[in-house]
């Protein structure tokens, strides 16, 4: 608690280092940041634990870039934002895209898993330029797979609505989503029923919303 905002973030690149260490000997490493982490870290007067922990991390293959301003304001007005979800029936465009329509087509890859240790979704977002964006989402309460995987889509409609993509792909690896998304499964219980009329109000959003489902 006493440290300051730069040794918070230096100490949580640190023990992402040593946790993901066989990551961080194999690959170069991107850090998205706003802090000037390289300049700080490259002083020679350093001392204590901070050159400790300046070592340690000249160790990697470490590249420090500016954090995309609107990947971080997207995410979090996400977080901010209190899910809500009307029941409605609608439809959702599945004709193929026109050569101008498919250039500004956005694709989603939505994956979640539940486990004794917690929950969580993984998200990757790849814009029509092929710029990529990943978010990671742990889920404060207890969640099956199903739920899990819900969640992913959801947080996924939710984020490339806010940046005002009209046409989206979405690529999940959930058979149930795609299923009931399509009809051709039925939401059985009421969870899965409210999980099915949030994800269909969001998706009528868009101009057009393609899911598919992948392995």
């Amino acid at each position: 608690m006493r440290y300051s905002m730069f040794e918070k973030l230096l100490l949580a690149l640190v023990y992402a280092a040593r946790r993901l260490k066989r990551y961080f000997q194999g690959h170069p490493i991107h850090v998205l940041t706003e802090y000037k982490l390289k300049s700080v870290l490259s002083k020679p007067e350093l001392s204590g634990r901070l050159a400790k922990w300046a070592i340690e991390l000249r160790e990697h293959s470490i590249e420090y870039k500016p954090r995309p301003a609107i990947k971080g304001q997207v995410l979090a007005d996400f977080v901010m934002e209190v899910p809500t979800g009307k029941v409605q029936e609608c439809l959702f465009e599945q004709q193929p895209l026109d050569p101008s329509e498919e250039s500004q087509q956005w694709t989603l890859f939505t994956d979640g898993a539940s486990s004794g240790e917690g929950s969580g979704v993984g998200l990757k977002l790849i814009n029509p330029n092929g710029q990529e964006f990943t978010y990671a989402i742990k889920l404060n309460f207890k969640s099956t797979n199903n739920k899990s995987e819900y969640e992913a889509f959801l947080a996924g409609l939710r984020i490339v609505k806010k940046l005002g993509v009209k046409f989206l792909d979405a690529r999940v690896d959930s058979m149930l989503i795609a299923g009931q998304v399509s009809g051709t499964y039925e939401a059985k219980n009421d969870v899965m029923a409210s999980y099915l009329s949030q994800a269909k109000d969001l998706m009528q959003q868009f101009t057009s919303c393609k899911v598919v489902h992948i392995k």
